[in-house]
């Protein structure tokens, strides 16, 4: 079995927002009612791992699949609840600009969601659903 390890750091001020450090990024994210509206909080820095995930994936299967495409945008909404707090559900809809008659989407959702780390342990904690849809390039 491969097993691959990850590592981040992350820091704060206090009063202050916060960062996390990866790699040779740092991504600010809002810890204080100051910059609630401006800064992404650790709910929606989830969610965009989640996106990250698979689109990450669509980059992979590309290859795999001998696919093209030029460009892919992808939305999450997650409904959290209260007692505890937590994410219960999360949809997403992927769409993909692409002319390519060999994009198979069916199985590009398939392998996405067996083969997604960040897709695979969220799904332990929670309900998924979503959608792949193609945009054809004018």
């Amino acid at each position: 079995m491969y097993i691959m390890n990850y590592h981040v750091k992350a820091s704060c001020i206090s009063n202050r927002d916060a960062v996390i450090h990866i790699k040779q990024s740092n991504i600010d994210f809002g810890t204080t009612s100051k910059t609630a509206e401006s800064l992404p909080n650790p709910a929606e820095l989830f969610l965009g791992s989640f996106a990250a995930c698979l689109l990450k994936n669509l980059e992979r299967f590309s290859g795999m699949m001998k696919f093209t495409y030029t460009k892919a945008t992808i939305e999450v909404n997650a409904t959290r609840l209260e007692n505890p707090p937590r994410m219960d559900h999360i949809v997403y809809n992927l769409t993909i600009y692409s002319n390519d008659k060999k994009l198979n989407t069916a199985l590009l959702k398939k392998n996405i969601e067996k083969f997604g780390t960040i897709y695979n342990t969220v799904k332990l904690s929670c309900t998924i659903s979503g959608t792949i849809n193609t945009v054809e390039n004018v």
